[in-house]
């Protein structure tokens, strides 16, 4: 398997609505990917509203037979009610899919309480009957807590085959989202890694000027997200990559660098080292942009596009006008000074970001 994924989180869009996928542009995409010798899918239940494991199977289920790909996807824990979910969503994902059965299957986004609800409805039991029966090829789990968390899911479920751990540069050694620590916990037990967030939601290829010119005198023909996605590709026990490639552009540019993937050298960590210490006095809230908090929200605020904006208008200052943007995210649903702290989007937060404060920040910001 070559190192590079693709994720199906942030497909182009024909529209602000989640749901309208290009799906003439996936198509090219999917067709492009698979061209180049890739052939790892991410999808899940959630994703675009539901419609990211239809798309799949217009765009590629449909129009490849079944042994030129493979696919990941996922059972959502934390949106079930009871064991019975279990078979009811499979089958459902089977059908939008149209896949047949899945490669890689992962309960998903894990945590201290989302672990709690998955071992409570059975999830991982019920799918490893689905992987006795042939419909899951290999079983896992994505993750996003503690190492400790990680070491206490590993222990009590040894024959998991690999985990789904969120690892970039900026991330690799902060105490709160402990990449490195969880990395180390799966290779201590044997774990295979599959890579989310190397770009951590793209923060990491709009880099501050003075990071981006070290990258550029390193590497000239390099984009900012080769780094990145690189930098996760480089860590011996990491089986792919995702990307979430949202155009052609973002496509090509990573199958440029991944069909003949090289690890970073020496001088390349230097100068990645040199550009993380820039980034760091720019990164003001780490979101990713998953929307994981959206879909609770009272007010409908769309709060992923809120924090970009501000984290935009912090690192830009003067120079970025965000009036017009501004006028575009109030149309779309509330506003940050909307927001009620009911905590809904802090439970669902797979970054552990504290929204309402930030929220707060944000109205502050944009009301001047």
């Amino acid at each position: 398997m070559k190192k590079l994924g693709f994720g199906t989180m942030r497909l182009p869009l024909l529209s602000e609505d989640q749901k309208n996928i290009d799906l003439k542009q996936v198509c090219r995409m999917a067709d492009t990917f698979l061209e180049n010798g890739f052939t790892y899918f991410d999808t899940a239940y959630m994703y675009h509203g539901g419609e990211s494991e239809r798309i799949f199977k217009s765009a590629v289920a449909k129009r490849h037979a079944r042994e030129e790909y493979l696919l990941a996807d996922k059972m959502p824990s934390f949106l079930m009610k009871c064991k019975e979910d279990n078979p009811r969503i499979f089958a459902e994902q089977l059908e939008r899919t149209g896949a047949e059965y899945f490669d890689y299957y992962l309960i998903h986004s894990l945590d201290e309480k989302n672990y709690a609800a998955a071992t409570e409805y059975e999830c991982f039991e019920f799918a490893e009957k689905k992987k006795a029966e042939g419909l899951v090829k290999n079983l896992g789990f994505s993750f996003h807590d503690t190492a400790e968390v990680l070491e206490k899911i590993l222990t009590e479920r040894p024959d998991v085959d690999f985990v789904q751990l969120q690892i970039n540069y900026l991330d690799w050694e902060d105490e709160r989202v402990q990449s490195r620590k969880c990395y180390e916990t799966c290779v201590r037990h044997g774990k295979k890694v599959v890579v989310m967030e190397p770009v951590k939601g793209g923060m990491l290829a709009n880099l501050p000027a003075n990071a981006e010119r070290i990258l550029k005198e390193c590497s000239p023909e390099m984009s900012a997200t080769s780094w990145a996605i690189r930098f996760a590709a480089s860590l011996e026990n990491v089986m792919t990559v995702l990307s979430g490639m949202s155009d052609m552009g973002q496509m090509q540019d990573n199958i440029s660098y991944m069909k003949d993937f090289r690890p970073l050298g020496e001088e390349e960590k230097k100068a990645l080292s040199a550009a993380l210490a820039e980034i760091r006095n720019f990164t003001v809230i780490p979101c990713t942009g998953c929307r994981y908090c959206t879909d609770g929200c009272p007010k409908k605020i769309p709060i992923p596009d809120y924090f970009s904006l501000y984290n935009e208008y912090e690192r830009f200052n003067e120079k970025f006008y965000p009036t017009f943007r501004l006028g575009d995210l109030k149309k779309s649903g509330g506003v940050p000074a909307d927001c009620v702290a009911c905590g809904s989007c802090e439970r669902h937060c797979p970054q552990h970001i504290g929204i309402i404060n930030e929220m707060k920040k944000v109205a502050k910001a944009f009301d001047k």
